[in-house]
């Protein structure tokens, strides 16, 4: 069985997240004590948690703050996430990227199977198959652009602006290339692993800083935008506080971090402060034409979900067919050995001998073989079972 188990924007606020990601840490924690997972894979975003798993036994998980989906559901959904249409603006890029990174981990660490994947493996395809042949993605935005269009909003021009990225990691980059198109004047780059932040700043033709000196750039800049991966808050009213009033009160700043990197309390300086909730709220100029799009997308879904499920299904009868290919051919070569050895025979006649063993082989095989396809083909589950418990287990 594949179950996905997650939490994203669409069910919660940025705090709800936060607070919801040690439990959800816990529950496959117990799920690993209770029961063995077969395969496992993490995908995590500044806007979503989702944990998909291989089990053998259906998992009932009493939950109300994360969505628990399972088998077809949640291969839909992963389909759907990779196409861009669970993303906060329609159609982005970027979760294509995470969602690759996910496989990659998975495969670093060990926890990725057959199963997960064939899963992971299709919902790449389709995903990169729905950009190609619809405009899904056509004058899309992605989390970062569409942070630098909200605080286009709340500001006016960005020309001539001086910004700080904190974190050049992707979400970083994202929001970094992003403003490169408004004319920013300057991006400044801090970030722990400062030779990182030398990579982005030439890239983007900047500058970078070292983290820790990150305060001495603050009196210059108009714009903050924080994206980095850690644990807690790095930037809160009482570092700030060594700021004039004056310059604090024309001071945007940007949380797009997740836990946040930003503490609430940098309101109190009159900073303007948004996060990743008040993206949901971005005027996408593009979103009709999307969603006309998005309908030709979930045509692709729905065609690509029947050949992933008809290959799930025929995965689960390959042992059954690998067991009895390998038990027939054992036979076969043990009975034709002994009867060689009883006969004078030259080496066309042996041949002649062999091909017609392998054909009765082939010719009793045909059959079982057969009727296990057509059961994969009409869902019958019970006689895949039955098959497993005649060909494998009696054989073990």
């Amino acid at each position: 069985m594949l179950a996905n188990i997650r939490i994203d924007f669409k069910i919660a606020d940025i705090g709800t997240m936060e607070n919801s990601y040690a439990k959800l840490d816990s529950i496959i924690e117990e799920l690993h004590e209770k029961i063995e997972i077969k395969e496992e894979i993490t995908l995590k975003t500044c806007n979503r948690y989702e944990v998909y798993l291989i089990v053998d036994e259906d998992i009932n998980i009493p939950t109300t703050t994360f969505i628990v989906e399972k088998d077809d559901v949640a291969i839909n959904h992963l389909l759907r996430l990779a196409s861009g249409l669970e993303s906060m603006i329609m159609g982005e890029d970027q979760i294509l990227g995470q969602i690759k990174t996910a496989r990659k981990n998975a495969i670093k660490n060990n926890t990725i199977g057959p199963k997960l994947e064939k899963v992971f493996t299709k919902a790449i395809h389709v995903g990169q198959s729905i950009r190609k042949n619809t405009h899904i993605n056509e004058g899309g935005v992605s989390v970062g652009s569409g942070a630098v269009e909200l605080i286009e909003e709340k500001y006016g021009s960005l020309e001539g602006k001086n910004v700080l990225i904190v974190g050049a990691g992707e979400m970083g980059t994202v929001v970094s290339k992003a403003l490169l198109e408004k004319g920013t004047n300057a991006i400044v780059v801090a970030n722990r692993t400062y030779d990182k932040a030398v990579e982005l700043a030439k890239e983007l033709d900047g500058v970078a800083i070292k983290f820790n000196e990150m305060d001495k750039s603050l009196d210059k800049i108009d714009i903050l935008i924080s994206a980095t991966g850690a644990p807690h808050t790095l930037i809160n009213k009482k570092r700030l506080s060594f700021l004039s009033e004056d310059h604090l009160s024309n001071m945007i700043m940007l949380d797009l971090a997740n836990p946040r990197d930003i503490d609430d309390d940098v309101r109190e300086l009159n900073i303007k402060l948004f996060n990743i909730d008040d993206l949901r709220y971005i005027t996408d100029k593009n979103k009709e034409r999307r969603v006309q799009e998005a309908i030709k997308a979930e045509a692709i879904i729905e065609e690509e979900t029947v050949l992933l499920k008809a290959a799930l299904k025929e995965m689960e009868i390959t042992p059954i067919l690998s067991s009895l290919n390998i038990e027939a051919e054992k036979i076969r070569n043990q009975e034709l050995e002994k009867t060689l050895h009883m006969l004078d025979l030259n080496e066309k006649e042996t041949k002649i001998i062999n091909n017609l063993t392998r054909s009765i082989t082939d010719k009793l095989l045909f059959n079982i073989i057969k009727n296990l396809k057509s059961a994969v083909n009409n869902n019958d589950d019970e006689a895949i079972a039955n098959a497993k418990k005649i060909l494998i287990k009696y054989q073990d």
